[in-house]
């Protein structure tokens, strides 16, 4: 008797995979979390890798250009990629009114369209964390940057207020496949370490906050996240047809919002992230 065993391609599951990290990231309206909440940490990045004028710089996992426009407004010479083109649409739009000139193009972090070596400086914003295999995007980063070269990395930290808000949403969202690393892992030094080994020399790694105050009331942050950011969104997709779980979610990200509020009145939230720049070696 002949029998057939079919085994899944790891190619075409991670092209699923990469379509719908792309989908998700083009639900909402993450532009305006990027120039309404987080816009600051652009410019700290650009300033903490040193970004000059005549420089090759390459931003990874763009988004709409939170770090390509402040690098871009240096003088340098900016490549930004991303794996999700609406967004990078938004960052085109914003250049072309500020007269700024970045090369905007759609890539995968684990796969960059890159010459060895080409960049004097790589970096990336709550970007590449996102990415599901890490030491991938890792290779990539050093790949593709000179040697003396700079790489510098802006990432939310597990224990910070993003990290215990994807804590929060686990639970709730569809298990990660199979090889797929949590985002929080890149806001640990030694898990970064880890990954880039003897290949670079760390110069600078800190934990900051990005104290956040728009948001009136924790139930304002809420709304706004449910209405804007990507990940959200799709956990609440996934739910959306048991309200009781629905209703338990809310309650839980209101009560982490309350937990972190350090405000009179008003919602201010300290956001952790760790700040990284290494040099390639």
């Amino acid at each position: 008797m002949n029998t057939t065993s079919t085994q899944a391609d790891p190619a075409s599951a991670d092209t699923e995979l990469k379509a719908k990290h792309r989908a998700m990231w083009a639900l909402g309206n993450y532009p305006a979390v990027a120039s309404d909440v987080i816009s600051s940490l652009g410019p700290i990045l650009v300033e903490a890798a040193n970004i000059g004028a005549g420089q090759r710089i390459h931003d990874v996992a763009a988004g709409s250009g939170n770090v390509a426009l402040p690098a871009a407004r240096t003088g340098a010479h900016v490549t930004a990629t991303d794996l999700t083109p609406e967004l990078l649409d938004v960052g085109r739009a914003h250049a072309e009114a500020e007269g700024l000139e970045v090369r905007w193009v759609v890539a995968d972090a684990e796969n960059l369209p890159c010459d060895d070596g080409e960049f004097d400086a790589t970096v990336s914003c709550v970007g590449v964390m996102f990415a599901p295999h890490h030491q991938a995007v890792a290779d990539q980063l050093v790949r593709i940057t000179r040697p003396g070269g700079t790489i510098g990395l802006l990432s939310w930290t597990p224990e910070g207020f993003i990290g215990q808000m994807f804590a929060t949403m686990k639970p709730y969202a569809p298990p990660p496949p199979p090889g797929a690393q949590p985002p929080p892992l890149w806001g640990h030094v030694d898990h970064v370490r880890e990954l880039f080994g003897d290949r670079v020399q760390i110069g600078h790694a800190s934990q900051q906050d990005l104290v956040v105050d728009v948001f009136p009331t924790s139930e304002d942050f809420l709304e706004f996240f449910k209405l804007n950011y990507g990940p959200t969104i799709a956990v609440y997709r996934f739910i959306a047809d048991d309200p009781e779980r629905v209703a338990a979610l809310d309650a839980e990200l209101i009560a982490l919002a309350d937990r972190y509020d350090r405000g009179d009145g008003h919602l201010i939230l300290d956001w952790e992230y760790l700040l990284l720049t290494a040099t390639r070696t």
